[in-house]
């Protein structure tokens, strides 16, 4: 059974142990609040009764004493040879908290905050995260051997500590290897003298030692190696084909020797590490391989490598300890019937000293700084890899092409965060989240990078495009994207035939990618001109579903009056509009879509585009065009074609508007005026403005509105019977079937008499323009029309030149190749700036 704790008043604070501030309700009223747990736990027995070894302890305290007395305690205290040679000879037990604060510099900051370790405790008291969750996890496993850690006393304290400082510090919050070292230094100080020190160990002695990918001991680990190089050359081919120094050095380096070595041993290297830093921990770990080296070449794996450094730290033993011997767990596993001969702690310090004193701290920190490159670098690479492996085998760029963009992509974050926004680079970095949700870009970053990257150039329409582009890959609407969404978007337009590029063209044109200020003004148009009973909404009808396809539209009126009430329809719709909280069926949903596979969107799939839409999409190709050697040609075609599908959007307005009727009854009668001919004018509306009016081609988007509103004119109030004008013919089962692209043909109705026409054909443009659209004919959006992307594909297919703009193959490499020099040139003229500025 443990020994109870003694009370606290029995226990007489160190003088020199200031508790400044207030402590919590809960820590002040805890013995471990003005005193270490060593303390409070020993057996107290005098020195008498402790024989050679109580004598010893004496000495040593006398010795602390006369120091003192000549150069002085605490602060002002100066540090000779004499101190050196003090602390290899070990540091009492009643003097080691004091020492370890004085020498790592955690006094000063104690003295300077006090107060500051009780609200932390406050604060963080009840607060639970993921740090709090693994210390938890970790706190009977911190020195369960030693009765502190036994009792419950023990084991709040140290939650205190840890907890305040994940509070004090979110970065580190909390890492394996830190309960260890942190128990050990409950056990020589009261609590906020334990926080002081952890706070000193891991934020300046020990720097990014304790954090998810341990880079500070990665890069120790390094220097271990190169000094094994110079000072045991025979050991270290050997030992790095056993692949042992990766092994070792992380659990001895990150415990300083406590998980591996008996307590009483560890406790005084820990006093060398306080007054020498790192330097004494690569001097021991040198000593030990040094000692082994006959054993360590004999070995022929790794796990027989370990084997005989495990024994041989197990009976390093410190002959000197007044304190009750503490069982080693490690020791009891490792232990085997002829264990090797027992090795004094203070003689392998004395060895170390011999052998490698030559080791100097600003050596290593050199050294260190050397390694941090190289270790980083490591790191990255693992990053980089492991982004790319995680990228899906049908995105279509090459390893090398995806390597270069996930460059960009990390430097275009980077630089955001360095020279763009005030924003720190921590706010959107976590190093705790996978490698692919560590870089994320916003869009405005986005808009960058899609402007240089992309083989869509729209000159000015650009950054329009890239925001539709950012809003269609951002699936989780948080206004960033991760490099998976990044080369997505990408591939979208480099890869793949004509119909996949045409595809993601088309999705960029259709909500969640065109955005509700982009359709606010047809919106606003829309209930300005149409206020005929086809436009009308029902009370719960959004002012987005005035935007879905036509099909959707009746669905949804038909629910509502047979009073169906189609709830998951009712869902989607109050997710588009934003209005109401999702429950939990929305959470089902979205988990079966990260479970189930994720299926290529069918080309019969996608939803219609209306009138709107298809302006937009107008516009975009228009400006796509603008800068291509064909720049003519393509302005031909799209004009051709866009033409052709405001008529083909007519057709699919007046089945939609008379379903009842029958596709021969739209055929025109011999006693039927003759419509009226088209303007002749409107292919020339489609054209592109001259090479010479620079003017005009500016306003191109403007020019290309006006044109296809007139042509939603002409489609409307009739024409057909002219000469050389277009018209489409549909079959009945034709257009039954979705009314697919491959079901029309164009025929001009010149150069056909009536007595031609099947009857299961109509003849669009053959009827006059009605009253209701007549109220329309002013340029307004008409929200009946609708056309569908395989119309729109089929369409695209009858020019060739069309055919061939987006079956050309854009290297990707030259364009990475030009974003890496702007990058490098933005880099050093902000440097320069900043010079500048500070000089």
């Amino acid at each position: 059974a443990s020994p109870a704790p003694q009370a606290a008043s029995e226990q007489p604070a160190s003088p020199t142990s200031p508790l400044g501030g207030h402590q919590s309700s809960c820590a002040q009223e805890a013995p471990t609040a003005s005193q270490g747990l060593l303390k409070l736990f020993q057996r107290h027995a005098s020195m008498e009764d402790l024989g050679a070894k109580g004598a010893k302890e004496k000495m040593k305290e006398e010795s602390w004493n006369i120091h003192f007395f000549e150069f002085g305690r605490g602060m002002c205290m100066y540090r000779t040879a004499r101190t050196r040679e003090l602390v290899l000879k070990g540091i009492p037990e009643s003097l080691r908290g004091e020492l370890w604060l004085l020498f790592s510099g955690a006094w000063n900051e104690m003295v300077t905050h006090p107060g500051y370790y009780a609200e932390l405790v406050e604060k963080s008291t009840g607060k639970y995260s993921l740090a709090t969750e693994e210390i938890e996890r970790d706190l009977h496993r911190s020195m369960p051997e030693h009765p502190a850690f036994q009792n419950e006393l023990g084991i709040a304290a140290l939650r205190r500590v840890l907890t305040a400082y994940a509070f004090r510090n979110p970065t580190i919050g909390y890492c394996q290897a830190m309960n260890i070292v942190t128990s050990v230094l409950l056990l020589y100080g009261s609590e906020e003298e334990a926080f002081w020190l952890l706070v000193a160990l891991c934020e300046r002695m020990l720097p990014d030692y304790y954090n998810t990918r341990v880079v500070g001991a990665l890069v120790d680990q390094g220097i271990f190696e190169e000094l094994t190089r110079d000072f045991l050359p025979q050991l270290s081919e050997k030992m790095q084909d056993l692949g042992v120094i990766s092994s070792i050095s992380l659990s001895w380096f990150l415990t300083l020797f406590l998980s591996v070595m008996p307590f009483e041993s560890a406790v005084v290297i820990v006093d060398c590490f306080f007054y020498e830093g790192i330097k004494v921990i690569l001097q021991v770990a040198l000593a030990v391989l040094d000692a082994n080296t006959e054993q360590l070449l004999g070995c022929s794996d790794e796990g027989e490598a370990m084997t005989v450094l495990g024994r041989y730290l197990d009976n390093v033993v410190n002959k000197q300890s007044v304190s009750p011997p503490i069982p080693h767990l490690h020791a009891l596993l490792t232990s085997g019937d002829d264990p090797p001969a027992e090795v004094d702690i203070f003689d392998l310090l004395k060895v170390s000293y011999e052998k490698f004193s030559s080791l100097r701290a600003d050596d290593i920190e050199q050294m260190r700084f050397k390694q941090r490159l190289k270790v980083i670098q490591s790191l990255e690479d693992t990053a980089k890899r492991s982004v790319v492996r995680a990228i899906p085998g049908d995105i279509g760029f090459s390893i090398e092409e995806l390597e270069d963009l996930y460059m960009v992509f990390k430097a275009k974050h980077l630089a955001s965060q360095y020279w763009g926004s005030g924003r720190p680079a921590a706010v959107r970095r976590d190093p705790s989240l996978p490698y692919l949700e560590q870089y994320r870009i916003d869009a405005r970053q986005f808009q960058e990078l899609f402007a240089s990257l992309t083989p869509w150039a729209c000159g000015s329409h650009t950054p329009v495009l890239a925001g539709r582009m950012f809003r269609l890959l951002d699936e989780n609407k948080d206004s960033l994207i991760n490099f998976k969404e990044f080369v997505t978007g990408m591939s979208g337009m480099y890869h793949g035939d004509l119909t996949d590029k045409l595809k993601a063209l088309y999705k960029l044109h259709l909500p969640p990618a065109l955005s509700p200020e982009e359709a606010e003004s047809a919106l606003e148009a829309t209930h300005y001109f149409t206020e005929d009973s086809s436009s009308e909404a029902s009370p719960l009808t959004s002012d987005l579903d005035l935007f879905l396809p036509w099909e959707t539209q009746e669905a949804l009126r038909q629910e509502e009056r047979e009073g169906a009430g189609n709830e998951e329809v009712r869902d989607k719709r109050g997710e588009e509009k934003g209005t109401s909280p999702p429950d939990y069926r929305h959470y089902l949903r979205m988990w079966a879509k990260e479970k189930e596979v994720q299926k290529e969107t069918s080309i019969k799939d996608l939803p219609r585009m209306n009138q709107e839409q298809f302006i937009e999409l107008c516009k975009t190709l228009y400006n796509m065009f603008s800068e291509d050697p064909m720049e003519q040609d393509l302005y031909h075609a799209i004009a051709t074609v866009a033409s052709l599908l405001l008529r083909i959007g007519e057709v699919g307005k007046r089945f939609s508007a008379q379903p009842g009727r029958k596709p021969r009854d739209c055929a025109p009668e011999e006693d039927e005026p003759p419509a009226s001919d088209p303007p002749q004018d409107l292919a020339q509306e489609l054209q592109p403005p001259a090479a010479g009016d620079p003017q005009a081609k500016a306003g191109g988007d403007t020019h290309l509105g006006k044109a296809l509103q007139e042509s939603q004119v002409v489609g409307e109030g009739g024409g057909g019977e002219g000469q050389g004008s277009p018209s489409q013919l549909l079959s009945d089962d034709e257009t039954k079937d979705d009314m697919s692209m491959s079901s029309y043909s164009v025929v001009s109705t010149g150069s056909l008499q009536c007595e031609d026409l099947a009857d299961d054909t109509v003849l669009v443009g053959g009827e006059a323009c009605s009253p209701a659209a007549s109220i329309r004919c002013g340029g307004a959006v008409d929200t009946d029309w609708c056309i569908s992307f395989e119309q729109i594909l089929a369409s695209i297919l009858t020019e060739s030149v069309l055919v061939n703009f987006f079956e050309k193959r854009v290297d990707i490499g030259l364009k990475i190749k030009d974003q890496k020099k702007v990058e490098r040139q933005f880099s050093t003229s902000s440097d320069h700036e900043q010079s500048g500025v500070s000089g």
